[in-house]
């Protein structure tokens, strides 16, 4: 996209101007995604923590405007792939063509050098087709004859599998949804939100008028001025805390890995920033926890049976595992701002 950003935030001097920035691209988002305040959010979270994320929801619930308004916002590139069982690794990453007008061949770069990428539909692509986007995701770069191609920052995946027609796709094996580091759920918005929705795209879809708010600098600003936000000691052992009791707990049969503590980490991190503040507190750890941990970990056949539930095995976790004491802090965003701080719980 090569239009440039409408409103310009300044450069970010401290949380509270995070904060704001952070603020104004959700309100961007929020023109054309209704009623998925959370959602949003936590997709911008993942963004700003350099992860990706992977949607499992019923097809027409805005996921692919979702990833278009994300990219429209931060006036980045953004590409897509319809996958489907002949989609070849090359389709994603990018072939060498002859260039006849010299007699050499050339690389054409795939839809993985657009800054938000939709792979819709994933796991109706061949598991080979998969690993070559995986290890794209993974590495941040592309090696193809020999020659290694480093893939733009930021380089956001936003992928979909539909819970529905299930009929000749490729699951996910576990290593590679570890990859992913949330799974979201848009799901059907409420009744004002879809009034919402079909007002504002009477005349036209909305997302085509949608303007950038940052620009990629700017975007790449607050990645690394997220990496500077304080986490405690108290809040790594938290962390550690939470992961290593999905490892023992009767319910599950496998249980989540130093990834996962990482990624939550790094998300935790954002999700403070967001709110205005330069450290890192345990809610800001509970509000991401299901979303980091709920698809890398497999319930026990028992538990199946008894038709028990990852969130719900998530938050028993959650209420057991013993909350740091002594971290209530005010928030550094301004008392009349609609954020309110975050504050310990027991």
């Amino acid at each position: 996209m090569s239009s440039q950003p409408t409103q310009s935030t300044g450069a970010i001097s401290s949380s509270r101007a995070f904060a704001e920035r952070f603020d104004t691209m959700v309100a961007n988002i929020g023109k054309v995604i209704k009623g998925k305040d959370t959602v949003v959010r936590q997709a911008l979270v993942a963004l700003l923590s350099e992860g990706h994320v992977l949607f499992e929801d019923m097809p027409g619930t805005g996921k692919t405007v979702l990833a278009r308004a994300i990219g429209a916002t931060i006036s980045g590139e953004n590409s897509r792939i319809q996958c489907t069982p002949d989609l070849l690794p090359a389709d994603v990453t990018g072939s060498t063509v002859l260039d006849r007008s010299t007699g050499e061949f050339t690389f054409r770069r795939g839809p993985v050098f657009g800054n938000v990428l939709l792979a819709d539909e994933l796991n109706r692509a061949t598991p080979k087709t998969q690993s070559a986007l995986l290890e794209a995701m993974a590495e941040k770069r592309v090696t193809f004859d020999g020659v290694t191609y480093d893939l733009p920052a930021p380089f956001f995946v936003l992928a979909t599998m539909n819970p529905i027609e299930l009929a000749g796709t490729f699951p996910l094996p576990e290593a590679q949804l570890d990859r992913f580091q949330f799974k979201l759920v848009v799901g059907y918005a409420d009744r004002d939100a879809e009034v919402e929705v079909l007002r504002a795209n009477q005349a036209q879809a909305a997302i085509t008028a949608l303007e950038p708010v940052v620009d990629i600098p700017q975007v790449v600003e607050m990645i690394d001025w997220a990496k500077g936000v304080t986490i405690s000691d108290p809040i790594l052992f938290y962390i550690t805390d939470l992961v290593q009791a999905t490892r023992s707990d009767p319910a599950l049969l496998m249980g989540a890995s130093t990834r996962a503590a990482e990624a939550l980490m790094r998300a935790s991190r954002v999700m403070a920033a967001s709110q205005g503040r330069d450290d890192v507190l345990p809610d800001d750890v509970k509000l991401l926890a299901d979303a980091v941990l709920n698809h890398r970990l497999l319930l026990t056949p028992d538990a199946q049976l008894r038709e028990e539930q990852v969130s719900a095995v998530i938050d028993r976790i959650l209420h057991r595992v013993k909350v740091p004491q002594g971290l209530r802090r005010e928030s550094s965003v301004a008392s009349d701002s609609s954020t309110e701080p975050l504050v310990a719980t027991s």
